[in-house]
């Protein structure tokens, strides 16, 4: 009995501790983020997992904006893409990527691109600036964040981390999990997911046993 428990708890322990180590290179928790919408597509799909990091961590330290002299490459463009959420939004965490940063009172439009832009700062809500913060956008997407009312700008207390690289498709698992706990609750996706762990990894251990005895058998 003791055997077959710990076979079945082998696969999850497993997962923890690899999400363990990456937390604590990454200095973020967690350290992997789920992808649920397509604004930074191509290089960032819907169902990616991306991977994140501390805005600080060295050696990817500090922020900085497409714009930018000298700006880092991350997923496919210039500049960090990070995890923002501002207090008063109502949806998920967002991942999408610095254009520049502001100052408080400061009429941005005169530095972003027009192409990215839908009107003057009279038309645009967060311009001017209310206070030192990012512009920010989605790659897929044809305007600012800021221009297109997506967010306001965005203080640097707001964002909680900066994506390092994208797998795509292992985001798919995260995403089905968050959309069974905002149907059923909590506590039945736990234990539906739980179970199906259980499940595998006891098939897993079964399939493994029969290999090992099938290598010690007459020869």
């Amino acid at each position: 009995m003791k055997r077959n428990v710990s076979e079945l708890l082998a696969p999850a322990a497993a997962v923890l501790l690899v999400a363990l180590v990456v937390a604590a290179a990454a200095g973020a928790w967690p350290p992997f983020v789920a992808v649920e919408s397509g604004s930074m597509e191509p290089t960032v799909e819907r169902g990616d997992l991306v991977v994140v990091t501390s805005t600080e961590r060295f050696p990817w330290g500090g922020l900085v904006g497409h714009a930018e002299p000298g700006a880092p490459t991350r997923l496919g463009g210039a500049g960090d893409v990070v995890v923002f959420n501002p207090p008063d939004a109502e949806r998920r965490p967002i991942l999408h990527r610095i254009a520049f940063p502001v100052s408080a009172g400061e009429d941005w439009t005169d530095r972003a691109d027009p192409a990215l832009l839908d009107g003057d700062c009279d038309a645009i809500e967060a311009c001017p600036a209310p206070h030192d913060g990012y512009v920010t956008y989605g790659d897929a997407n044809g305007e600012y964040d800021q221009s297109a009312g997506i967010a306001p700008v965005i203080r640097e207390e707001w964002i909680s981390a900066k994506a390092l690289v994208s797998v795509p498709n292992l985001g798919w698992f995260r995403v089905g999990v968050d959309a069974a706990i905002a149907r059923l609750g909590l506590f039945p996706t736990a234990v539906g997911v739980g179970g199906a762990a259980a499940i595998a990894g006891g098939f897993g251990a079964m399939l493994m046993g029969r290999m090992g005895r099938g290598r010690d058998g007459p020869r």
